[in-house]
């Protein structure tokens, strides 16, 4: 795989570099102490065109590729990792099903405006019995007319309710199993669509999270997405989309962690001598440095194969679970390097470990990905 970037990723990586640092970054402590969304930086991100960044131009997306918008959200969430999630999970938790699985009046009607920042995406997928086990959720669809009518909860939705359009997945036939589970496509305008429990968590707080309940929601037919009991198949293409982008998010997050832990080591004097001279931290920094680069190179090679158009489970997953348990791993080192002073919130890698950890969690746990891997790998042998 050629890493080589073309003179164009450079200078829209450059321009997202320069947007993160001067304008995402000094907000960062204050989104995380106050649990803001930052609605500003959303429309500015919006503004750059960064909202949509893998779709078609035709549906107001800036056409670039898989790997570059995997870059963009590195660059972003080395700043702040709620803002770059905000971004993250409106392209590919709820842009991405549009675009592979929309008929060409979804992607009109719906893709357009989230690719051009009108609208905010979210995926309801969690529920409170089915997380890990996507086949077991009880939301229900009931056909009634030409109106299919939802009734159900979703827990743990990412952009909650600062979201417009929601991809719902829903069962549609109760005695089929996966095979009776269909996606729709659903607008918080919609009557019987509410909010519950916007959760205090211990990480990414800037972006909100919170259960959305349905009671009897009307979704009319043309909002089914990929068909009439096909939605497991879309869901699980989706998160392996997905995960490429949280597997970005795990690199920002540990290369920021990396990036304060040099900057407190070099000014750090202790017997004498700043502790970056010492052989321990030394290896600490050598080896956190070693595990960035060797989780961007499974990033960017699943990102690749997503370009291509190649399914791409194992490697979308080898990327997300290397990343995660890479970014846990970094930022508590980080942590470590500034010792005492890394405990404490006035240096933000306490910040960053505790972003880092729920990439070990969401869009299917580490546990998930070992299944997904082992089964691909066993599956080639």
């Amino acid at each position: 795989m050629d890493q080589t970037l073309t003179d164009e990723q450079r200078d829209i990586l450059s321009m997202v570099r320069d947007f993160a640092q001067s304008e995402v970054l000094p907000r960062a402590a204050e989104i995380d102490e106050k649990a803001e969304y930052p609605a500003d930086l959303v429309r500015k991100m919006a503004n750059l065109g960064l909202m949509g960044v893998p779709f078609p131009e035709e549906y107001g997306g800036a056409g670039q590729s898989y790997v570059t918008f995997a870059l963009i959200v590195e660059e972003i969430c080395r700043a702040c990792a709620s803002t770059g999630l905000i971004m993250d999970v409106n392209i590919s938790l709820c842009g991405e099903p549009i675009m592979m699985f929309g008929s060409d009046e979804q992607k009109e009607r719906f893709l357009t405006p989230l690719a051009t920042g009108e609208k905010l995406g979210a995926l309801a997928m969690t529920e409170p019995e089915a997380g890990s086990d996507a086949a077991s959720i009880t939301t229900t669809a009931v056909k009634r007319g030409e109106c299919w009518v939802l009734n159900g909860r979703k827990i743990f939705i990412t952009n909650g309710e600062k979201a417009d359009t929601y991809v719902v997945t829903a069962r549609t036939d109760k005695g089929a199993g996966a095979r009776g589970i269909t996606d729709f496509i659903v607008e918080k305008s919609m009557p019987g669509v509410s909010f519950t429990t916007h959760y205090e968590k211990m990480g990414i707080r800037g972006s909100p999270t919170t259960d959305v309940v349905l009671e009897n929601v009307e979704v009319p037919e043309e909002n089914i997405l990929g068909g009439l009991g096909n939605g497991f198949k879309v869901t699980m293409e989706t998160l392996d989309a997905g995960r490429i982008g949280i597997a970005a998010q795990a690199i920002g997050i540990a290369r920021a962690a990396l990036h304060d832990s040099i900057a407190y080591a070099r000014e750090r004097v202790q017997f004498g001598q700043p502790i970056a001279s010492f052989e321990m931290v030394q290896s600490m920094v050598a080896d956190m440095a070693t595990q960035i680069e060797a989780a961007r190179v499974l990033m960017l090679r699943a990102a690749h194969l997503r370009d291509l158009n190649v399914s791409s489970p194992r490697e979308s997953a080898m990327a997300k679970l290397f990343a995660g348990d890479m970014a846990m791993r970094v930022t508590t080192d980080a942590v470590q390097v500034l010792g005492g002073y890394g405990y404490i919130r006035e240096y933000p890698v306490e910040r960053h470990m505790r972003d880092a950890k729920i990439t070990q969690i969401y869009e299917g746990t580490q546990q998930i990905q070992r299944v997904v891997v082992a089964r691909q790998v066993l599956g080639g042998a």
